[in-house]
């Protein structure tokens, strides 16, 4: 069974919501042998309801997001994304759903000045050891530019980033 977390955000989410909210993504309980979490994030700015759904399991982070003018619609877009975004990486996900790994919780902290040139945001959280194709996984399911992740083979901490031709490149780093 989901564990399910709600997040209002300029909004109140009332009981029949997440009630939809818990029938409609029971459907997406068959890719996990586990009790994934996922939270629910919904935002309303002006007509526009957002909703974003982010469910860990096993160290993996599977990220929807999208906007439209009633939450319920919001909700059912994200989630048939990330139905198809599973079922499209069934094979890769297949073994790394099945094997237990470390479990990464992000930490974030905001920063109280800003201006042109200020830091904003801060995520602290701990790397998996994974191998290049896993980091690559990983970002696509999450909708990030970029990943860093330990590599298993060196080591080392390593990004894996989408380049603009639509291919992936990955950023090591050299003693000096």
């Amino acid at each position: 069974m989901m564990n399910i977390t709600y997040l209002g955000r300029k909004t109140t989410i009332k009981d029949s919501f997440k009630e939809y909210a818990a029938k409609r993504l029971k459907r997406l309980e068959k890719f996990f042998d586990d009790d994934p979490n996922v939270m629910i994030v919904v935002t309303n700015e002006g007509d526009e309801e957002t909703v974003e759904v982010t469910i860990k399991s096993r160290g993996m982070f599977f990220r929807g997001e999208k906007t439209s003018r009633d939450r319920q619609i919001s909700l059912d877009l994200v989630a048939d994304v990330l139905s198809s975004q599973i079922v499209r990486n069934k094979n890769r996900l297949e073994r790394r759903l099945k094997t237990p790994v470390p479990v990464i919780e992000e930490l974030t902290g905001e920063l109280e000045q800003e201006g042109p040139d200020t830091l904003v945001k801060t995520k602290k959280f701990p790397v998996a050891v994974m191998d290049v194709e896993e980091a690559i996984l990983q970002m696509n399911l999450l909708g990030h530019e970029f990943f860093m992740f330990r590599n298993g083979e060196t080591g080392e901490i390593n990004v894996v980033y989408r380049r603009k031709d639509g291919n992936y490149g990955l950023l090591e780093p050299v003693q000096g």
